[in-house]
């Protein structure tokens, strides 16, 4: 059986909750077993019901918190209770009155949690939008900064301190970069996004960075505009990154790691007109680390998920315990009031005014 797509799932309930009568949803269903079979299923939610993160957090999550009693955080046991409790009478209800007809209905509300895949939507959207509105006519950059391996278990658990070392660190990194008149001699912008799985959803922080092709000369007050396809040297970047983000670390009196690589992964890549990067970076933001259409099985208490392996671009399968499976999701919710997207220069939320004299400058060129 092929799980039914959520808009056309959600359509199908809400027109079954409101006629009951299977004949408005089965017209060629005429015999009796056919109609009962039909009632059946629907009642039961069909495939996709079962499919549903809801639905397996309610089934594993005290396997979950007897396995991993020592690692579950307060923001873990809050995102459990918020997808438990999303589009249900636990979060809330709506009252509905048709001003014409009088009709009334009541309709749960959604959590709104950020790891949540069943909300937030309208949130992805007006981010795209916002973006949109700040795009330049230049061309764009995306810089991807990966944490080493070793450094991996520390960072889980100092999770606040690491990121924000990590964004300092890297804003830093490029920000110097682009001062320098070698690369650029500009004061350049970036919207900075910190990921913290790989597509298997193992725990991978990395940062994401789009960079506008081009940066403000405040000296001689003009713009300057990057002419080709190749913004910074990424071994270079890789470098200077380590350096500072380690300093910061000694700074921060953490323990740092013994075998520290002495290379770090950086990537450096053009990024075409920036929207197909901020496409690809919105699909996490808000709404979790998985898609509940990518959850295809959970049976005796086992979990499988597919995703698209990004070396071969193919599609693999990969199962584990319910509880791990949980384990897994939950490792990446963040630290309470952490941003996970920042911008910096005149991308920054309190630089409208420089940003809209860039975009008249750039449109009038």
């Amino acid at each position: 059986m092929v799980p039914l797509p959520d808009f056309t799932y959600h359509a199908l309930r809400t027109l079954w909750r409101k006629h009951r009568n299977p004949n408005f949803l089965f017209p060629n269903a005429k015999s009796p077993n056919a109609l009962h079979s039909a009632i059946t299923h629907m009642n039961v939610g069909s495939v996709q019901q079962a499919m549903e993160l809801s639905s397996i957090v309610d089934q594993y999550k005290y396997l979950y918190m007897s396995k991993y009693k020592n690692r579950v955080l307060p923001g873990h046991k809050k995102a459990l209770r918020s997808i438990l409790s999303c589009r249900t009478p636990d979060a809330g209800l709506l009252y509905v009155r048709c001003s014409e007809c009088n009709h009334r209905d009541v309709q749960p509300v959604s959590c709104g949690h950020r790891n949540c895949p069943k909300c937030q939507n309208h949130e992805t959207s007006r981010w795209i939008d916002r973006q949109i509105n700040k795009l330049l006519p230049v061309p764009y950059f995306m810089v991807t900064f990966t944490l080493p391996f070793e450094l991996r278990s520390l960072a889980y658990s100092n999770q606040r301190k690491i990121y924000s070392i990590m964004f300092k660190s890297i804003s830093n990194t490029l920000r110097d970069f682009g001062l320098n008149r070698k690369n650029l001699g500009a004061d350049i912008a970036m919207s900075m996004v910190l990921h913290t799985h790989n597509r298997s959803l193992d725990y991978h922080p990395h940062m994401h960075v789009i960079v506008p092709g081009g940066g403000v000369d405040k000296g001689r007050k003009q713009w300057k505009k990057k002419k080709s396809k190749y913004l910074f040297n990424q071994d270079a970047l890789s470098k200077v990154f380590r350096a500072r983000f380690l300093s910061a670390l000694n700074n921060s009196k953490l323990p740092v790691p013994k075998r520290i690589p002495f290379k770090w992964v950086v990537d450096c890549s053009y990024a075409g007109g920036g929207l197909t990067a901020f496409k690809y970076l919105s699909r996490y933001l808000y709404r979790g680390v998985i898609s509940e259409k990518n959850i295809i099985a959970n049976k005796n208490g086992v979990v499988t998920f597919r995703y698209i392996e990004s070396k071969t671009n193919k599609t693999r399968c990969r199962t584990l315990k319910s509880e791990d499976f949980l384990h897994l999701i939950m490792q990446h919710v963040l630290p309470k009031g952490f941003r996970r997207i920042r911008g910096y220069g005149f991308l920054h939320g309190n630089a409208k005014k420089l940003l809209f004299i860039v975009q008249l400058i750039l449109h009038k060129l």
